[in-house]
């Protein structure tokens, strides 16, 4: 009879010491100065996602700093985003009987919706990437593993907030979720300190959820150097990943949340956006754009120099004007070099001289005839005279003879005449 009791407490000592720890507080305190675990866990997201998508963004041939001036309009589009998103859908917090809506506003004790925070991040970032002239499918492209990174970093701090977690279970790696006490003695499972003593033993969403997007990091990073995928798609990829997986999260989670005909509503959004990606990629069919297209050239000014950013938006509409009209110039010498080359005899066929109702400028062979032309007139008139000429010598030296001829013949009968007197 010992022994079994003694192998059954064996066995209910093994799990218990499997269960994952929450940790013991969230909060620490610098003086006054409170230092939050979520709000570091964000905060480190953000800068490793833009440190990398920095990195990626020149190795396609991007310009440095392009990513950092982006995010500059991005991350506070994203994080208000976020926070709208959760507000809306966890309105009872508060706007309900017992909510405060004043709490709406303390970012720093969590609830962040990352499809708000896409939503209006991506805004942030069209805005951006048209102040500066970079291809928003191609800038996604470039962030799209940092941001998902960025993500599982932020499931930690979701860990040390005790929140976003699943169903109670039995499972050897369910987390303990310890009770937490502020310091006026109240309870307080986010921002106090725990007793150690175990409230519950729930599903680790958190954990789970961030394997998840390890894994999706990894599979982007190897489809896009596999197969150099652009304009958008990989970016299309990362939110069909996450949105994948985080539809068979939400069916394991059990914290409060708004529910639509008993479903949670993150499961539709799920859904739907994992549709929409799924779309997108097969149907943006276009490859990766070059490195031409990704470096605007000149030098860009900082978000908050709005004089800087009225200049270049007039210099890049000039320069986008001068640009066509090289365009269309070069495309009418093109057309007509090639109206010459099909208009020239080739070296094998004679050449045909065929008269022009209009009047053209004059080949080197015209020059020429119309050059011997007169030449060739005045030796012909000369030659026709020659002769004419001659003759009439001749004439004249008949004439002549004849004369000498007669005027003998006359004196010679006068002297016979006077003989004969």
């Amino acid at each position: 009879m010992t022994f079994p009791v003694l192998a059954d407490s064996v066995v209910a000592s093994s799990a218990v010491l499997a269960y994952l720890p929450s940790p013991p507080r969230g909060v620490w305190y610098l003086g006054p100065l409170p230092l939050r675990a979520y709000a570091l866990c964000i905060i480190l997201g953000i800068i490793i996602a833009i440190w990398w998508g920095e990195k990626r963004w020149q190795q396609r041939g991007g310009q440095q700093g392009a990513v950092l001036d982006v995010a500059m309009f991005a991350v506070p589009f994203g994080l208000i985003g976020g926070r709208l998103y959760h507000v809306a859908t966890d309105w009872q917090k508060y706007f309900g009987a017992d909510g405060n809506p004043m709490n709406a506003l303390k970012v720093w004790e969590g609830g962040l919706g990352i499809w708000g925070a896409v939503l209006l991040g991506g805004v942030g970032a069209w805005i951006g990437c048209r102040v500066y002239r970079i291809p928003l499918p191609a800038f996604g492209d470039a962030i799209a593993p940092g941001i998902l990174l960025a993500q599982a970093i932020g499931r930690l701090g979701n860990y040390f907030n005790q929140e976003l977690y699943g169903r109670e279970t039995d499972l050897p790696w369910g987390l303990e979720i310890y009770e937490r006490f502020g310091s006026d003695g109240r309870l307080d499972m986010m921002n106090g300190v725990s007793t150690g003593v175990v409230q519950k033993v729930v599903q680790p969403t958190f954990l789970y959820e961030l394997l998840w997007n390890l894994l999706g990091v990894a599979v982007l990073v190897w489809l896009d150097r596999r197969y150099r995928i652009g304009h958008g798609r990989l970016f299309a990829l990362y939110v069909a990943i996450y949105t994948f997986g985080r539809f068979w999260v939400e069916l394991l989670r059990d914290d409060e949340a708004t529910h639509l005909f008993g479903i949670r509503i993150n499961t539709y959004t799920s859904t739907i956006v994992f549709l929409g990606a799924i779309a997108y990629f097969l149907l943006a069919t276009r490859g990766r754009e070059t490195a031409e297209l990704l470096r605007p050239g000149t030098d860009r000014p900082w978000p908050w120099q709005l004089a800087a950013l009225r200049a270049r938006g007039a210099q890049s509409e000039a320069e986008a004007a001068s640009e066509d009209s090289v365009a269309a110039s070069e495309k009418r010498a093109a057309k007509a070099e090639s109206e010459a080359a099909e208009s020239e005899p080739s070296a094998t066929e004679p050449t045909v001289v065929t008269p022009k109702a209009t009047e053209a400028e004059p080949t080197v062979s015209e020059t020429e005839a119309a050059t011997t032309a007169p030449a060739s007139e005045a030796a012909t008139t000369a030659a026709k005279a020659e002769p004419e000429r001659a003759d009439a010598g001749n004439e004249s030296e008949s004439k002549g003879d004849n004369s000498s001829t007669d005027s003998a013949a006359t004196k010679a009968a006068k002297a016979a005449e006077s003989g004969q007197d």
